[in-house]
């Protein structure tokens, strides 16, 4: 944190042995978003209707799903918030000290972002406004998945490469 603190920092240009504990907290990093992006294509599902199921539930088809219960997001609401707050937080510190422009930086975090805002407010949204809600949180995943790989991809690159 202290090399944060000089003017100036870059990526590109920090100590070898820094960019190593960086790109080895990307390499953590990894299984969580790709275990968060398996648990959206497998358990919920990528359609409007079958996030509203996962949701708000369904009596249709073979097997009944219980609507979740205020609890249950509560719970969900709150294991996110704090850990989604935390990696947004650590990689758009390492990703505006890349060498990309300050335009695509700031795209890339307003759409991470928004994105992770989606993802908290959407499941309440389709529980208890409407299913058609499901879209808002489609989108918002998409936005999400989209940003955060983003961050990483060109963090992770940042800490390969040599400096300038």
């Amino acid at each position: 944190m202290r090399e944060f603190g000089k003017g100036g920092f870059s990526l590109r240009r920090a100590p070898a042995p820094l960019r190593l504990v960086y790109g080895g907290f990307l390499v953590l990093l990894t299984p969580g978003l790709l275990s968060q992006l398996a648990f959206h294509v497998g358990r919920i599902g990528l359609t409007p209707a079958a996030v509203a199921t996962y949701y708000r539930g369904s009596e249709q088809g073979d097997v009944m799903v219980f609507p979740k219960t205020f609890g249950q997001l509560l719970e969900l609401t709150h294991a996110h918030a704090f850990t989604m707050s935390v990696v947004f937080l650590i990689l758009a510190h390492l990703f505006v000290s890349t060498s990309v422009s300050d335009h695509f930086k700031a795209g890339a975090l307003a759409a991470t972002f928004l994105g992770l805002l989606g993802d908290l407010a959407s499941p309440w949204l389709v529980r208890y406004v409407a299913a058609g809600c499901a879209w808002i949180a489609l989108g918002a995943w998409t936005l999400e998945a989209a940003g955060l790989l983003t961050l990483a991809a060109v963090t992770g690159w940042e800490c390969l490469g040599r400096p300038d």
